[in-house]
């Protein structure tokens, strides 16, 4: 069932999804992991794959950047292709001394002064969570691989360039345990909760509030191969 933003069928989708921010990410995940690739979407260069990771089908396909991109294309994939799980893979800052550069985190929920939730199904609460089943599963796998993977609370952020004396809502960090900051997961896992889903999402550490230290932005594309092999090892 094309939409006005997948030009995929609803048979070249598999029912579980990788969903990387950066489309370019999407494709080298594509062509790194999967074996029998095929594009299924290009439109507005959201690019989607549709391959096998070790004998299960998987697609994988970027969300563009912030809640809004991320809720539409979340959003279709589970009502109109019916999607029954969606791991986003993405880059994150650290909030926290104790995970740097290159770690992994586990989302345990997500924070949000945003409307979106509520605006698009009025949720009017300013935490959700993800899927419990497919957050074991990615502390599982990382396990397997000795990977460690920290577990925290995703503070998802409508902004990227806040003015000066302006920032984020400081009543979420002091309410909630916040381990890292990102533009997408609230969005997800309220699109999961309304239609029925599952989502979840894993992270790679790419700043850090404490540092100028960053990741460049080929790393940011091409590199992460940790979070990938758990992401894919879950599905």
């Amino acid at each position: 069932m094309p939409t006005p933003h997948n030009t995929a069928s609803k048979e070249q989708i598999a029912k579980k999804v990788l969903m990387p921010g950066d489309p370019l990410r999407a494709k080298f995940i594509a062509e790194e992991y999967l074996e029998e690739v095929t594009q299924v979407n290009q439109v507005r260069n959201m690019l989607a794959y549709t391959g096998k990771y070790k004998g299960k089908d998987v697609t994988v396909m970027g969300s563009g950047m912030g809640m809004p991109s991320i809720g539409i294309y979340s959003y279709e994939l589970f009502q109109f292709y019916d999607v029954d799980a969606i791991i986003r893979v993405g880059s994150a800052i650290s909030y926290s001394r104790e995970i740097g550069l290159f770690d992994v985190v586990i989302g345990s929920g997500a924070c949000s002064e945003s409307s979106f939730a509520f605006k698009q199904g009025g949720f009017e609460g300013d935490f959700i969570v993800p899927d419990t089943g497919l957050v074991q599963g990615l502390k599982q796998s990382a396990k397997k691989l000795g990977i460690q993977a920290y577990e925290g609370v995703i503070h998802s952020s409508d902004v990227f360039y806040y003015q000066p004396g302006c920032g984020a809502n400081d009543t979420l960090f002091q309410k909630y345990p916040v381990a890292c900051g990102e533009m997408e997961s609230f969005a997800l896992f309220h699109n999961a909760a309304v239609t029925g889903k599952q989502a979840a999402t894993i992270l790679t550490i790419s700043d850090t509030a404490f540092s100028k230290e960053e990741v460049p932005p080929e790393g940011r594309q091409n590199g992460f191969h940790n979070m990938m092999k758990i992401a894919l090892e879950t599905i």
